[in-house]
């Protein structure tokens, strides 16, 4: 199993629960796990921490993923094997819920909602029903760390039958999301609830979006209203509408990024009355085109340790390889 972006290890470590041996997966999603968020904005704020300090416990059914996620206090939950359903899994505070290796959910998104302080990594989620919400979303939440998943949809259904794969919306704050594959979907990522939620969302939604791989993804990769958004090392393959809209005043700097065999609008806005803004710092456009206006958001103007770019030539061979859930 290739090593996840390395971060900081904690010092205090997650205890496995008392009734169930951990087999060789489970061991290496429980190092894995007890990791915390080193990459980008969720180092802000105190850092992102998830379920440090408390118990460990492997769910393999949607009900025993529902139970644990709701609980109070710091918590790691494994997710184990291949799990179906239908259910919007709602978050509490202090939570990291991690795949195993070769786990998938089916069916199940994640609510994080009024919370902070949570992780989600190594997930492989598909098909989320609308009436679910999103694969992840994330509503009026601090410090969220989403880390090497694999959200995906499907083209074949209408393009309302499923909401997004990862969300950001209500004034939620220092996120990153890293190391991630988005495909196969229609709505990919939104950062904004609407244009007319300027009261939550102005000055706030500091994300990052780092090490990703968009592939086959109709629109929003990602949509961006009114926030402060770094996205580097990323790749853009196939869009098939568009990819990067920022509206309504968003701040948006694009580094070491690369975009292939997609839309003319590869950085564009539209379908609001204001305009974003970004800066393309080594961005190869792959034909396409950057039509919104310079904006002022700079590296020297991050509050986070660097990331290393890896330049825009070596995007489309190196991220794919990297993104998504680790086996």
């Amino acid at each position: 199993m290739k090593c996840l972006t390395a971060t900081l290890l904690l010092t205090a470590f997650v205890t496995a629960s008392p009734h169930k041996p951990l087999d060789a997966r489970n061991e290496v999603a429980r190092r894995q796990s007890a990791e915390a968020c080193s990459i980008g904005y969720c180092t802000q704020n105190g850092g992102t921490t998830g379920g440090s300090g408390g118990e460990t416990v492997t769910v393999k059914d949607v009900d025993s993923l529902v139970n644990a996620a709701k609980q109070d206090g710091p918590l790691t939950i494994i997710v184990s094997g291949a799990i179906s359903g239908s259910a919007k899994v709602r978050v509490a505070s202090n939570k990291t819920i991690y795949g195993e290796a070769g786990s998938s959910l089916t069916g199940v998104g994640f609510y994080i909602r009024r919370t902070n302080n949570v992780i989600v990594r190594n997930l492989k989620i598909a098909k989320v029903e609308a009436k679910n919400g999103d694969a992840i979303g994330i509503d009026g939440s601090s410090n969220v760390w989403v880390d090497h998943c694999d959200l995906s949809g499907d083209l074949s259904r209408g393009k309302d039958d499923y909401d997004g794969l990862v969300d950001i919306s209500h004034g939620s704050q220092w996120i990153t999301v890293s190391n991630t594959y988005f495909h196969d979907h229609w709505k990919a990522s939104l950062i904004g609830h609407s244009d007319s939620n300027a009261k939550e969302d102005q000055g706030s939604l500091h994300i990052t979006y780092a090490g990703n791989h968009f592939y086959n993804t109709y629109s929003r990769a990602p949509l961006i209203r009114f926030g402060t958004v770094h996205i580097i090392n990323t790749f853009w393959d196939s869009l098939i509408s568009s990819g990067v809209n920022c509206r309504m005043g968003a701040q948006v700097l694009i580094q070491s990024s690369a975009f292939k065999n997609s839309s003319q609008n590869a950085v564009f806005f539209a379908d609001s009355k204001e305009t974003g803004y970004a800066v393309l710092d080594d961005v190869d456009l792959g034909g396409s085109r950057n039509s919104v206006p310079v904006g002022t958001l700079t590296v020297s103007a991050l509050p986070y340790a660097p990331i290393k770019a890896l330049g825009s030539a070596t995007i489309p061979s190196a991220i794919p390889s990297t993104a998504g859930q680790k086996l």
